[in-house]
């Protein structure tokens, strides 16, 4: 016998039916009259199970028209490609990626100077409120947030990379332009982690009630210090994350991925 209340037992059978497809990403979910019938349910027991599967980023609803099936068309990003410089690049590593993926990439930047945080001031090992140059990144994937970038250099930098400070793009990724400057970025510390989204993510990132950030923190180093920290914050719903390391010569081009 089911013992769940009455709303999860809808939530779960919709939910299924999602997964499967039977109700297919953009596609309206029957009515909230014609659910009450096919499940035998007040009106509320409907709602309460459709606003579960809004909380879960599942469904959204627009008034007067019902409850759609959200679209997740998932980004993959190769993040131990990402920034390598013998791989071939079209611009910066993001706009490479998503091109080569046969997407449209778009991106806005900020650029300022601000006291290092305690959390920025342990990764890049300088004092606490010492300058640090931020560029800050609002990228888009198909016209749809993707992810916002924000990327802490030590001010030791600006002098030997004065470009870090000018607003704007560095057309071909500050990677690379370090790089030209004799600063080679020669390793990197990468933590992953994800939580809920605060009110300003959830509003650059267009994020629905219910859908969690994924947080992706490099540090990367030049052979004998720090030389920057990047915080991305990506959509949990429309991205995943890959790594390729050792020999993978008896992976299958054509085994899924």
């Amino acid at each position: 016998m089911n013992k769940q209340p009455k709303y999860r037992q809808v939530a779960d059978v919709l939910r299924r039916e999602i997964v499967n497809g039977t109700h297919a990403p953009g596609s309206r979910l029957p009515s909230e009259n014609d659910l009450q019938q096919r499940f035998d349910a007040s009106r509320n027991t409907i709602r309460n199970g459709l606003s579960l599967l809004v909380s879960e980023g599942l469904i959204s609803s627009s008034q007067g028209l019902g409850y759609e099936v959200k679209s997740h068309e998932v980004f993959e990003l190769n993040a131990s490609r990402f920034e390598n410089l013998t791989f071939p690049q079209n611009g910066d590593a993001y706009n490479t990626d998503v091109t080569n993926a046969g997407r449209r990439p778009h991106q806005t930047f900020r650029v300022e100077m601000l006291p290092a945080s305690q959390e920025i001031a342990e990764r890049l090992k300088i004092d606490l409120s010492a300058k640090t140059v931020l560029r800050f990144c609002h990228r888009y994937v198909d016209d749809v947030p993707w992810s916002t970038q924000a990327t802490y250099y030590p001010s030791w930098l600006v002098d030997k990379s004065p470009r870090l400070a000018e607003p704007g793009d560095i057309a071909e990724g500050t990677t690379r332009y370090l790089a030209s400057r004799g600063i080679e970025q020669v390793g990197y510390f990468d933590e992953i982690a994800a939580r809920m989204p605060t009110p300003d993510e959830a509003r650059l990132l267009e994020i629905g009630a219910g859908v969690p950030v994924m947080l992706w923190t490099r540090t990367g180093y030049s052979p004998d210090r720090p030389i920057r920290c990047t915080v991305t914050t990506f959509r949990g719903d429309l991205n995943r994350m890959n790594y390729e390391i050792g020999d993978l010569s008896a992976r299958s081009e054509n085994e899924p991925k």
